[in-house]
């Protein structure tokens, strides 16, 4: 039985198959909380692959990817990164929010995104032919981007691409439902709530409420929670530290939730 639940929204599942019997990578576009992560290791489970996951960040360098010496008692030794553990053993190697990651970082993997699916390491020497199973996939949020922050186009143009959307209401309250155990009419309230924050513009809120949240508010509120403050704890704080935000969403969740629905 699967670990991972996963509905998925449209063909992202018979793309992702057909790339990994080709060996083609695949880039990933779509929101924070969309299920991008939870996307690829319900297919890395499919696939019987073990996913390899890099969170990117400023300061991930080439060595964190690829490998690097270190000393021990009995002298220094090489140590594989997770990039080089997916490509000599098989599996997925999920780089996260790619474009945080320093452009000299992303280099290496040009040569493994395309035709020649080979790594070479500098510090060794070694030019390693990718196992079969090994698989490329990296991820971005469109959202973030910017002009220091794009992705090249000599990278991109290297990936098959898929774009993530927040599920359609009736797959995100299912998913809430079974992810939580919550019951189907609390599960609409909270879907509800998250399609108007998400019609809110991009002045009134930076980002906009993701399934994960969700899952979290309605967890809270299968333990006892009083629904108000399950929302404010898992939704309304973590989308803003701005008085005036924080007010418009309060009344937001005030609209579907007070405190007389838990008493």
């Amino acid at each position: 039985m699967s670990k991972n639940y996963y509905l998925p929204q449209s063909n992202e599942i018979e793309l992702f198959e057909a790339a990994a019997k080709m060996n083609l990578p695949i880039l990933i576009k779509g929101p924070t909380g969309c299920g991008k992560t939870r996307f690829i290791e319900t297919m890395g489970e499919k696939l019987g692959r073990d996913v390899y996951t890099v969170v990117c960040h400023d300061d991930l360098s080439a060595a964190d990817l690829v490998g690097r010496h270190l000393i021990s008692e009995n002298g220094t030794y090489w140590q594989d990164g997770p990039l080089t553990k997916a490509v000599r053993n098989g599996g997925i190697c999920y780089l996260d929010e790619i474009i945080e990651a320093r452009k000299d970082t992303t280099v290496v993997l040009h040569s493994l995104a395309d035709y020649r699916r080979v790594l070479p390491i500098d510090r060794t020497g070694e030019v390693i032919e990718a196992h079969p199973d090994f698989m490329l996939v990296v991820s971005y949020n469109p959202g973030y981007q910017n002009v220091l922050k794009g992705m090249k186009p000599s990278t991109k143009q290297r990936f098959l691409s898929l774009s993530f959307h927040y599920p359609k209401p009736e797959i995100e309250k299912e998913v809430i439902i079974k992810e939580s155990g919550i019951d189907e009419k609390n599960a609409q309230k909270l879907v509800d709530i998250a399609g108007e924050i998400r019609q809110l513009s991009d002045s009134d809120i930076q980002e906009a409420v993701s399934t994960r949240l969700l899952i979290y508010a309605a967890k809270l509120m299968v333990k006892g929670f009083d629904p108000y403050q399950a929302c404010m704890h898992s939704i309304v704080e973590s989308l803003s530290d701005e008085e005036d935000v924080l007010e418009v969403l309060k009344k937001l969740i005030s609209l579907h939730f007070t405190k007389s629905d838990s008493e």
